[in-house]
């Protein structure tokens, strides 16, 4: 992945726009990420990703619903906790 600083990518905006069609572009401010530019259609692939991980889940949890394999929901949370805690 490409790095660009903030006042690069300003100044050359259309270039960061170019590049970022072919490679997402990391934009740092004072050496440190703050944001990723990457294509319209990157964008639109990671947001299908995160829909169809969604629905897997959703469609998981209808199962275990209808097979009355209910988890209580303090239980839920304390693993959804852990999981962010870990990334």
């Amino acid at each position: 992945m490409k790095k660009i600083a903030s006042t690069k990518a300003k100044s050359n905006f259309g270039e960061l726009l170019d590049t970022a069609q072919r490679e997402p572009v990391t934009i740092e401010k004072q050496g440190r990420p703050v944001a990723v530019v990457v294509s319209i259609e990157d964008f639109k692939k990671s947001e299908l990703l995160k829909i169809e991980a969604l629905e897997r889940d959703l469609q998981i949890g209808i199962d275990q619903a209808n097979a009355g394999q209910l988890i209580d929901d303090d239980e839920v949370f304390n693993e959804i906790i852990s999981d962010l805690e870990k990334a």
